[in-house]
């Protein structure tokens, strides 16, 4: 949702419903764009047996691309920072291997830092919790069923949408 510091998608939580037909489709359509006041290019509808619907569900591709750029300087010079700061309580504590080779522990502990920060990052660029909504998609709509995916922009339209999908279909996805 907009506001993340790491992420810079507009609408980085998905939403889905699944549906057996095109008229319980367009009904959600309607009810969850009225209900959580969004904007029509928020709510996309895919059609059984569509292929290539990639874009539907992230059409954020460069929110994608300034998500992992952001996401690798951010978390790996915190890991550098927090890496950097375990060797100077480890100093300070008068740890002999870090207080005879200061230098090298310095070093290790950016290397290792960086490291572990920048696959945390390519973690949060994965986004691997969107696969618990493409993955019931993909199968649905290879299935015959219909899928409406819907992309919040705030937390509340995001709370409201879920509430008018809800009401609308007893299969509601959700990423966080």
């Amino acid at each position: 949702m907009a506001g993340n510091v790491i992420t810079s998608e507009q609408a980085s939580t998905k939403l889905a419903a699944l549906f057996d037909s095109e008229a319980a489709a367009c009904n959600a359509a309607e009810r969850v764009c009225y209900e959580a006041h969004l904007k029509r290019g928020q709510v996309r509808m895919i059609r059984p047996h569509e292929r290539h619907f990639g874009r539907k569900l992230e059409p954020e591709e460069h929110g994608i691309v300034r998500t992992a750029v952001r996401s690798h300087l951010m978390l790996g010079g915190l890991g550098i920072i927090l890496g950097l700061a375990v060797v100077g309580i480890l100093y300070r504590q008068g740890i002999e291997a870090v207080v005879q080779n200061p230098g090298p522990a310095a070093g290790a502990a950016i290397f290792l830092g960086a490291i572990f920060g920048m696959l945390l990052a390519g973690l949060v660029t994965a986004r691997p919790d969107h696969q618990a909504v493409i993955t019931p998609v993909r199968e649905a709509v290879d299935h015959g069923r219909w899928a409406l995916v819907v992309h919040p922009a705030s937390p509340q339209q995001c709370d409201e949408a879920v509430r008018a999908l809800r009401n609308s279909s007893g299969e509601v996805l959700r990423t966080i």
